[in-house]
């Protein structure tokens, strides 16, 4: 455990974000120093997680970092268990303006740990989950990529091969978008939570299929009527994309996906919109009745997603499928004519190296998909992998660098270009997820969601409603509850709060 010892916390968040990078997996416990007032103390233990903060104190505190903040003066200092200093940073004439501040602490913390641990991270000081707004900011305002570049060197201390990616996926992404209005267009978000399992790593609103049974067809008729009601909220000639994910959609039987594709045609002009993907996701929850009833619909891009394609790996992740049950879906959703299929995968899962992953990449060139997802793998807080780290420990950083190098060049191989990319916390090498595809087979919807380029309206539990206002530069969200029994029974509260949180002009105009 490292103990995080501040004494101002506008940055304790970039402060924690850095320590976690250089020592990934290690627990932080932030408190005020003994020479603070006590009521500072007091108020600095209430705002700890009581729970956490006493299981984290009976753990040993392998290092200790302390951030100073006098006057204007800022004092970073490192130190091992039993005090003795590793490195330290003094900054002068702090910034006073938070920005500014912010990216001075963190060149600075990055700058110290570099020299502590011999190591540098491939994003440098980068922390958050959407690097490339950093570059398409620069494109907006009429910049080069070069400067962009630059930029992502200079600032942020940005590895040579991340700015390559970043740049080159803003720049993908800026032409993919071409034409699109973000005060005058929206994206249709379903939600179906249920899954034929739970995976290790899973931490999403996912409830398994035989426990929740019962349960789907109530669950839809409270989706069908939330699918009405929002429907008459919004500008149906303002549609863009329409993406159900999950869980997983296919978890539905085929009679059921049928009902809500139609309720879906009943209430949204399906016609316009430019994309309609469905996650089919799990292999083990495809047959040929399903895919002929989304294809029937018109649905051109769906996901089949094995994760890997390695037995052993998918036995200890839970997946409850094999890898030829993989290969199976693949060419049945091929028979029925999908044409435009998606495959994701999970770089750093437990027990894999890249020889396993090797395996993987010719297995996903012999089915050629339109597209690969490369994600690299996330630790959440509330997923089982989480809770049996011990078990299922983190692949190294190198190794997982080798991996997310081996699926960029396959990808290349295959024909793809990277068109999108996100981070989340907690990443295996602090890497990134990466989307690959073949020219004009890319997915819009990922990239509006990840860039922020317009409204997202969601149905269904879990679903979290993202409304742009382009002017102020800021988005409101507005939740559904996660829980599938207090969606189905609270369906009438989270039509209310559509009705009462979306505007009432643009795309909001109510219909009547």
């Amino acid at each position: 455990m490292i103990e995080l010892i501040l004494n101002e916390e506008r940055y304790e968040n970039d402060i924690r974000a850095l320590l976690m990078a250089f020592y990934h997996g290690e627990k932080i416990l932030a408190r005020k120093p003994e020479n603070m007032g006590a009521s500072e103390r007091k108020k600095s233990r209430e705002q700890a997680d009581g729970q956490e903060r006493a299981e984290d104190s009976r753990e040993q505190v392998y290092r200790k970092m302390e951030a100073m903040y006098v006057e204007n003066h800022l004092n970073l200092t490192l130190k091992d268990a039993d005090g003795q200093v590793l490195g330290r940073k003094w900054i002068e004439d702090f910034p006073k303006d938070h920005k500014a501040g912010k990216n001075c602490v963190k060149t600075a913390l990055y700058e110290l740990l570099c020299e502590v641990t011999g190591r540098t991270l491939p994003w440098g000081t980068l922390t958050g989950i959407r690097p490339t707004k950093i570059p398409m900011a620069f494109y907006d305002g009429g910049h080069s990529r070069e400067e962009a570049a630059e930029h992502l060197r200079q600032i942020y201390k940005v590895s040579e091969e991340k700015i390559r990616l970043c740049t080159k996926v803003a720049a993908n992404e800026k032409r993919i978008l071409e034409g699109i209005d973000e005060e005058r267009s929206f994206s249709l978000y379903v939600g179906i939570p249920f899954c034929p399992t739970i995976c290790l790593y899973c931490s999403f609103s996912s409830y398994p299929l035989n426990v929740w049974a019962k349960e789907v067809d109530n669950y839809l008729d409270a989706l069908f009527k939330e699918i009405r009601q929002v429907s008459r909220m919004v500008d149906p000639s303002c549609l863009t994309t329409v993406y159900m994910g999950g869980g997983t959609p296919t978890s539905l039987n085929a009679e059921q996906m049928d009902r809500l594709l139609c309720t879906l045609e009943e209430n949204f002009d399906l016609d316009i919109a430019r994309e309609f993907t469905i996650e089919a996701g799990r292999p083990d929850s495809i047959d040929m009745d399903k895919l002929r009833v989304m294809k029937g619909h018109g649905i051109e891009r769906i996901s089949i997603n094995p994760q890997t394609l390695n037995q052993k790996t998918l036995d200890v992740i839970g997946r409850r499928h094999s890898v030829e049950d993989v290969e199976r879906a693949f060419a049945m959703a091929r028979q029925v004519g999908f044409s435009n299929i998606n495959m994701d995968l999970i770089l750093g899962l437990p027990g894999e190296n890249s020889e396993d992953v090797e395996k993987t990449l010719e297995g996903i060139r012999q089915l050629a998909p339109e597209s690969m997802t490369v994600h690299s793998l996330a630790v959440k807080r509330a997923s089982r992998l989480n809770q049996n780290l011990e078990l299922y420990p983190p692949a190294p950083q190198e190794e997982v660098n080798r991996m997310i190098d081996m699926a960029w060049h396959e990808a290349e191989a295959m024909g793809m270009e990277p068109y999108y990319l996100y981070r989340q916390k907690n990443m295996a090498g602090n890497l990134e997820n990466v989307g690959y595809a073949k020219p004009g087979k890319e997915c819009l919807y990922n990239i509006l969601i990840m860039e922020e380029k317009q409204s997202i309206v969601a149905v269904g539990a879990g679903g979290s409603s993202k409304i742009l206002y382009p002017a102020e530069n800021r988005i409101e969200r507005v939740e559904n509850v996660k829980s599938v029994k207090d969606y189905i029974e609270r369906i009438d509260e989270m039509i209310e709060r559509k009705h009462h949180n979306f505007p009432k002009y643009g795309i909001f105009e109510k219909k009547t």
